[in-house]
């Protein structure tokens, strides 16, 4: 018998649905799932990016000390998987979490998915979750991220020195934050869109 499938959260915006990717999501996409139905779930389009995925969850996605929330953008008109955003290493004993975000294909950008995504996942991480801070690393040439963050009130922090390794290469990353009190002053000038299903 297959095991039944979690009902994720699903917020709705004008264009797109986010559906949680929790952990409770993963361990059911792969242990009850076929190979082809985790690729189309995720929006994988080669078979390295599903062996990727695969062997971060044999790893284990989760620990003692932190936890995820992701979510996937789906497209209204056709379930397309546009991309995810979403909270990693969330640790829930200090309420704060990392934001990250990405966008599946070129043909996906500059057209306000991610702006229109990250509101209410701010909104969610703070109200539902109950976060007091969101935190956020870009690498220092990243512009857009930069100016997506800096719509939402993000505050640059400074910079972490060799915090991720792209391509072999240590990067920098730019470190910015959001807390509750200044979310808390700006949601309502983001006039957000979205509801909860």
């Amino acid at each position: 018998m297959k095991a039944t499938a979690p009902k994720p959260v699903i917020l709705e915006t004008k264009r797109l649905y986010l559906s949680e990717l929790s952990p409770e999501v993963y361990t059911y996409l792969f242990t009850a799932c076929s190979d082809s139905e985790i690729m189309n779930y995720l929006g994988l389009k080669t078979d390295a990016e599903l062996a990727e995925e695969k062997d971060k969850y044999n790893k284990g996605l989760t620990t003692y000390f932190h936890t995820f929330k992701n979510f996937r953008l789906l497209h209204k008109t056709d379930g397309t998987v546009l991309g995810k955003c979403g909270y990693h290493t969330w640790i829930v004993t200090h309420r704060r979490a990392e934001v990250g975000y990405a966008l599946i294909g070129d043909e996906h950008k500059q057209k306000g998915y991610m702006t229109e995504a990250l509101g209410p996942i701010l909104a969610y991480g703070f109200e539902e979750m109950g976060l007091r801070r969101i935190e956020a690393y870009i690498a220092e040439y990243n512009i857009p991220s930069k100016k997506l963050l800096e719509r939402f009130g993000f505050q640059q922090e400074g910079v972490a020195r060799e915090h991720y390794v792209v391509d072999g290469v240590n990067e920098e990353s730019v470190s910015l934050s959001l807390i509750r009190p200044e979310y808390d002053q700006l949601k309502s000038a983001w006039n957000l869109k979205y509801k909860v299903r």
